[in-house]
């Protein structure tokens, strides 16, 4: 996952001073630990966050720090903390060592029950919405595109995939647990009070929250969702009705990218993406910028 971000000029400097943060040997777990190692959301999660953070280090060398000429940031789910690092609000040490308290307190709650998620994909999201519910279970993710992720006990999803609401699909996703609900509780305390050590300054660009797909009011404001959004539905579809209404030229989605680009061609139809998955998407990514953000326009003042 991280071999060859490696081999840029500073990279491995720049994951080392995270993996301080984090507590844990990212470098390690990115370039020699196994699929199951890594499946763990202990790991994972502040390994996603420090990649889509060396994404716009590496990007920021290029064209300036990216709150310099990005539009708008958001994040889904864990992503929103790399989001809230590039707004500002929290440094980059200070968002991966809250995620690393994240995800070893969600994988802690995550073992307390058998529980998980599934994605539901079908034509009526809100018959959908309503056919989770019943069956027991949270709209955990609801992210546009026909697309919604329930989450429960494995039992009642077990259930549920045996009879999903018509001309409907539901697949079982590879996760530790029914992130975004109650049965995530365990993990709030010990992530408020992690949180509680950072004083959060105030977003130096429009920062999105998943609680409601509004722009954050504030960095309290903000670091607050990050705690309550460990028990609270991911609201990606009125993320990205907000990202519309902002009028963005384009999207660049960080890496381990691919999953949200796909979710934005078909509810930000007409809007050029692309998803940087390793270093040789860079030159695409960079190219999506000359084509819509002007020479000079990169080292724009902000407040």
């Amino acid at each position: 996952m991280l071999n060859e971000w490696l081999e840029i000029d500073g990279a491995g400097d720049f994951l080392g001073e995270l993996s301080e943060a984090a507590r844990t040997d990212l470098i390690a777990l990115g370039t020699t630990a196994g699929a199951e190692e890594i499946k763990d959301t202990a790991v994972a999660q502040p390994l996603i966050v420090a990649t889509s953070l060396l994404t716009a280090w590496v990007l920021g060398n290029e064209r300036g720090p990216v709150h310099t000429w990005a539009g708008a940031a958001a994040g889904h789910s864990v992503g929103e903390f790399a989001a809230a690092a590039i707004a500002g609000v929290l440094t980059e040490a200070e968002a991966t060592a809250l995620v690393g308290v994240r995800g070893r307190a969600m994988a802690a709650a995550a073992g307390q029950a058998e529980t998980g998620m599934a994605a539901v994909i079908g034509p009526d999201p809100e018959a959908a919405s309503e056919a989770i519910v019943e069956a027991g279970l949270v709209p955990a993710n609801v992210n546009g595109g026909g697309q919604i992720v329930a989450a429960g006990t494995r039992a009642a999803l077990a259930a549920f995939a045996e009879n999903p609401p018509a001309k409907t699909r539901v697949i079982p996703l590879a996760v530790a647990g029914a992130f975004h609900t109650e049965h995530m509780a365990p993990a709030v305390a010990d992530v408020a009070a992690a949180a509680e050590a950072f004083t959060p300054s105030n977003p130096r660009l429009p920062l999105l929250s998943n609680a409601d797909g509004q722009v954050a009011g504030s960095g309290a404001a903000m670091l607050a969702s990050l705690v309550s959004q460990i028990t609270s539905p991911v609201r990606w579809d009125l993320c990205q009705e907000t990202l519309g209404s902002l009028g963005v030229a384009a999207l660049i989605e960080l890496a381990p990218g691919g999953v949200l680009t796909g979710l934005a061609r078909r509810s930000l139809r007409g809007v050029p993406a692309v998803a940087v998955k390793d270093p040789s998407d860079l030159d695409a990514a960079l190219a999506l910028l000359s084509d819509h953000l002007p020479t000079g326009e990169s080292t724009k003042e902000t407040e």
